[in-house]
Order: C-alpha cells, then sequence, then structure tokens
C-alpha cells in the first residue's frame, strides 16, 4: 500500500474517548495486513506529521464524515456499519459532526457497540472538513441547513464526495445556488437521498415501466397513509420555516418517483391540505407548528400524464404504508410497501390475467427504517465513487431541485387556491429533459 501523511489539527470541539485531549486527533490503521474495515485509533500530538494506512486508488480505503447524526445520521451510520460488515466494501467511518450533545452520545455509544474505537467527534461541520479526516461527507442535518453546509463543502479546498439527505434544500432558490456551485467541482460527486426509488416493490415497479409493458404511461397515482412526524431535536420539523413545509419535506420522494415513471417534466400543480388532526394542541416557544398532515396533489406534466399524490399522517391503522399504481395504454402496475408486492396486469388479459410478484433485493444487509432502500443506497453511491471516468450519481442536483420544486408549488398552490405553474417557483429554468 502507498503510505499517505497528514498534519493533527487542533480541534476546541472534540468528544474525545477515555484519555484524549482537545488537540488530539486519530489516524487510522487496519488492524492486520489483509483487514481494512475494522480499524484502532492511536493519538498523537498537535503539529507532527503522522502517516496514515492508505492505498493507491484502486484500493484505497473511502473514509466517510457524517454530519448531523440525530434519526437519520443514526441510521446511516447502522448502514455503513452492515456495509463494512460485509468486508466486501473498503470503507471506514471517520468522524461525526453535530452541535446537540445528546445526539454526539448516542452515535457514539453506537460506533462503540460497533466497536468503532476510533471515531472522532467535532461540533461542526467545518472543523470535520478542515481536519481531512474524511473522502465522503453524509449530509443528514435539519433541512434548514443543509444550504449552507453543502455551500461549504463544495467551497471547501479538499474535494468531498457528498450524500445529501432529503430535500436538498428547503427552497428552490437555496437548490439553484447550490446545483450551479457544484457545477464549478468537477472533482466532486454530490447525490441526493431520494432512495425511495430503491426499495425493492418500488425498483421492480420501475423496472417494469422502463421496459415498456404497461405501454405509454398516463397516470400515476401514489398513496401514502401513515403516522405522524416523529419528534425531532428542538422539534425542527414541526414548522414550515424549517422543513420547507410537509409537502417538500416528506413529499419530495413521491415527486421524483412520478416523475421517473411519467418520464417527463412537471407544468402545474394543483393541491389541497390542511392541518386536521396532528400536532394541534402543540406549542413551541409560543408558537403552533404549521405543517399539514393530509393533502392531495395533482402534477400534469409535460407529455400529458399526470400524477396524484394522497398524503395522510394520521393513517396508523393501514396495511401498507405506499401504494403506488402506474397505468399505460396496455397495462397497469402496483407497488405495495412494506408488504414487498408488485402487480402486473395488461389491458387484454382482464382482472384474471393480474399477476403478483415478490418484491427482493438479495443484496440488503439491513432493512433499517426505510425497508432496505438505505443500504442500496449506500451501494450506488459507493459504486458510483469508484467509477473510471466520469462520476455519475444515480440521484443528481437537478432530481433534488425539481423534486423540491414540486413541492413548494404544491405548497404555494393550498395556500392561493389555485392552479400553480412550475415555471412560477423555478424562473422557467429546469435542469433535466426526458425524452
Amino acid at each position: 500500500m502507498i503510505p499517505t501523511f497528514f498534519r493533527i489539527i487542533k480541534s476546541k470541539n472534540r468528544l474525545g474517548f477515555g484519555n484524549s485531549k482537545k488537540n488530539q486527533i486519530v489516524l487510522l490503521f487496519p488492524l492486520c495486513p489483509t483487514t481494512t474495515t475494522l480499524y484502532f485509533a492511536t493519538m498523537g500530538e498537535a503539529g507532527h506529521d503522522y502517516e496514515v494506512a492508505g492505498g493507491g486508488e484502486a484500493g484505497k480505503t473511502v473514509r466517510y464524515g457524517v454530519v448531523g447524526v440525530g434519526m437519520m445520521g443514526r441510521e446511516h451510520l447502522i448502514n455503513l456499519h452492515h456495509l463494512i460488515s460485509d468486508g466486501k466494501q473498503n470503507v471506514a467511518v471517520a468522524c461525526i459532526a453535530d452541535p446537540h450533545v445528546p445526539s454526539q452520545q448516542q452515535a457514539v455509544e453506537l460506533a462503540r457497540s460497533f466497536g468503532w474505537t476510533g471515531l472522532q467527534v467535532f461540533a461542526g461541520h467545518k472543523e470535520l472538513l478542515d481536519s481531512g479526516l474524511c473522502d465522503v461527507v453524509v449530509v443528514s442535518s435539519p433541512n434548514m441547513t443543509h444550504f449552507q453546509i453543502l455551500m461549504d463543502i463544495i467551497h471547501h479546498p479538499k474535494a468531498h464526495h457528498v450524500l445529501v439527505e432529503k430535500p436538498l434544500c428547503t427552497t428552490v432558490d437555496q437548490c439553484k445556488k447550490v446545483v450551479d456551485a457544484a457545477k464549478k467541482r468537477p472533482d466532486m460527486l454530490v447525490q441526493v437521498g431520494l432512495e425511495y426509488r430503491y426499495m425493492p416493490p418500488v425498483a421492480k415497479l420501475i423496472e417494469i415501466v422502463k421496459g415498456g409493458s404497461l405501454g405509454h404511461v398516463k397516470m400515476v397515482a401514489i398513496r401514502e397513509h401513515r403516522f405522524p412526524f416523529l419528534v425531532k431535536v428542538h422539534n425542527w420539523n414541526r414548522f414550515n420555516a424549517n422543513t420547507g413545509g410537509t409537502l417538500v419535506e416528506k413529499c419530495c420522494h413521491f415527486f421524483d418517483l412520478m416523475r421517473l415513471f411519467a418520464g417527463a417534466n412537471p407544468v402545474r400543480v394543483m393541491a389541497s391540505g390542511g392541518i386536521d388532526v396532528n400536532h394541534k394542541d402543540e406549542i413551541y416557544d409560543g408558537k403552533v407548528p404549521d405543517i399539514i398532515d393530509n393533502a392531495f396533489v395533482i402534477v400534469e406534466f409535460d407529455n400529458g400524464s399526470r400524477g396524484m399524490l394522497d398524503l395522510c399522517m394520521f393513517a396508523e391503522g393501514s396495511k401498507n404504508e405506499q401504494e403506488i399504481s402506474v397505468v399505460g395504454d396496455i397495462g397497469k402496475g402496483e407497488a405495495f410497501v412494506p408488504e414487498s408486492i408488485v402487480r402486473l396486469g395488461a389491458r387484454f388479459a382482464g382482472r384474471a390475467g393480474v399477476k403478483t410478484l415478490r418484491a427482493e433485493d438479495e443484496r440488503i444487509k439491513y432493512d433499517g427504517l426505510h425497508h432496505g432502500s438505505s443500504y442500496l443506497e449506500h451501494l450506488n453511491f459507493l459504486a458510483a465513487i469508484r467509477a473510471e471516468g466520469d462520476k455519475v450519481p444515480a440521484v443528481d442536483l437537478k432530481d433534488g431541485l425539481i423534486s423540491v420544486a414540486i413541492g413548494v408549488a404544491a405548497q404555494l398552490s393550498i395556500e392561493e387556491g389555485r392552479f400553480v405553474r412550475i415555471d412560477e417557483v423555478t424562473d422557467g429554468t429546469f435542469c433535466r429533459t426526458y425524452t
């Protein structure tokens, strides 16, 4: 292996292990010459150069840092643990950053349970970036922080590949600025965490649609009937100003899927929704939550197809959380999550000809919160990082931008009680054209 070097960096915001001091930093070495997936830590003094076991490009350990280790950040840590434990991926989790000490502590305990004795903890993302400890940054902080964190990563002298949780940002303007800034960093790969694409039944339905067995898609109907929003740190997810609104925060997943199934871009949106059951008796700093808990959204696409979202967040009494129906001019396909089945039928065969298929993916080592899709997302992201030549993310910034734009248009439609053209919220600019 070809050794690399870096210098110890001082930090005032470090939650260390044992007798570690504020100006100490962990260097990663493999436990044995043939294993680079489990690590121990050695400490050194600030100002000295130390060698880090590494390798040429082909065998290089991909080092991860996670910014934001609340519920979703810890979910990423667990997925990365399973990725490492698989033994086929040369990856390591080197550091995390979060200003919330209880979240830091929970992440540290999780890391200890995995045997990660060398994890380094920072209070801020800038210190994590400056440390030089990671090659990849997973951004899983609250929605309203994504924009500044992404801009800081993009403008940092060291290139970091990025996996950013959905939504990309909370406003279309912020998304555009991130897209424009990232164009100047061809040395970075940025993927957006719209991982519902990878849920096995959804992925199977995408495959069926792309295969043409449904014909030209005319209608896409997505129903999500689920539980209310979970409690997050400082209850940030109770207010539109922080989340972008429910139809941005939660439903960008479904608008992304609609685009995939329709094979087209949105033209206009009509929505109706309200705050009818959840969070009505909650008060935070004298403010009542303003996030909607149910909505119907209609999206019209530029190829004449239509999408419809049926969202209810007080429907715990549902067998399936997500039900997706895609109807073309010659057939219909449906996906059900978490039942993990797909139904496929053709017009000429009628009801008797409908087939039920089991949707599974043997690559999944951990189901987690999203039925294995986060694990598959990490596999795809890592494959894109290691790809030869141009590195193209499976879900790019343009996908993230347009999924946010549809959500913003839907929120505006509810507020003003009218159809909203997508060019009203995007200034007529689209980042990808589907044919």
